[in-house]
């Protein structure tokens, strides 16, 4: 293994790792850590510390009094910053190093499903567009522990990784993490379609369209109106994004 410094190449990786694993799953028997560390040349413990690292930046585990490991270097903080600022950038960047150390085509290495791409000018962007959905929903559902955040569903098959501010709305916020809830299929379709919604404080609230006497909507939608989601252990909903899926998406008639 090496014993070099790290490269930007290798903190890269190890930062696309701690996007996809919950931290407290960030220890060096986790054999996507040592898939990594075989990966990038690194021991599973360095790998384990570089995510520990990295949680030493991480404001939301401070705001649950967990503090990371206290030493690390100037480019985990330049990484990061790099990570915050643009995350349609280096998420795509992350995945195209991580396909070069697998010797993958990067389609295969992010794991997309059902990759048919055209061909020509347009499978560029095609493949980003895709490579960088696959990264946002393995974010979102990694921060919930892929578990709905209303229901409390936890089989991954069954889990959307939801935007707050619609993909056509935000371009710049599009693989940002804090627009992102994970909810189950069903919960998902009536977020989208504004049937319900999430309150800056974090509450359920269904639209009265959904609100009558049968059975099965008491079930699956009124029971959850009023009730707090389970938050994320990182990357907590945004409360600008929440409010503007209050005022311009939720149908509340």
């Amino acid at each position: 293994m090496s014993s070099n410094n790290w490269t930007r190449e290798q903190t890269i990786i190890a930062f696309n790792l701690y996007c996809k694993i919950p931290f407290s799953k960030a220890v060096q028997g986790n054999p996507q850590v040592i898939e990594i560390a075989n990966l990038i040349n690194r021991t599973p413990s360095a790998v384990a510390m570089k995510l520990g690292n990295f949680g030493r930046l991480d404001p939301d585990l401070r705001a649950r009094g967990i503090g990371g490991l206290k030493n690390g270097s100037k480019l985990e903080e330049v990484i990061w910053n790099e990570f915050h600022h643009d995350w349609e950038q280096l998420a795509y960047e992350s995945e195209r190093l991580l396909s070069e150390f697998k010797q993958q085509p990067i389609e295969m290495s992010a794991e997309i499903e059902d990759y048919i791409f055209p061909l020509g000018t347009e499978r560029d962007a095609f493949v980003r567009n895709r490579v960088n959905q696959a990264f946002f929903r393995k974010l979102v559902l990694s921060s919930y522990d892929q578990t709905c955040c209303i229901t409390g569903l936890h089989i991954p098959e069954l889990l959307i990784a939801s935007h707050i501010k619609p993909w056509k709305d935000d371009t710049q916020n599009r693989l940002n993490p804090k627009n992102g809830l994970c909810l189950n299929a069903l919960h998902d379709k009536a977020f989208d379609r504004g049937l319900l919604t999430i309150t800056p404080d974090y509450r359920i609230h269904i639209s009265n369209q959904l609100k009558c006497a049968d059975e099965i909507m008491k079930a699956y939608f009124q029971k959850y109106h009023n009730k707090v989601i389970s938050l994320p252990q990182r990357y907590h909903p945004d409360k600008e994004f929440l409010q503007y899926h209050n005022d311009v998406i939720f149908v509340d008639r």
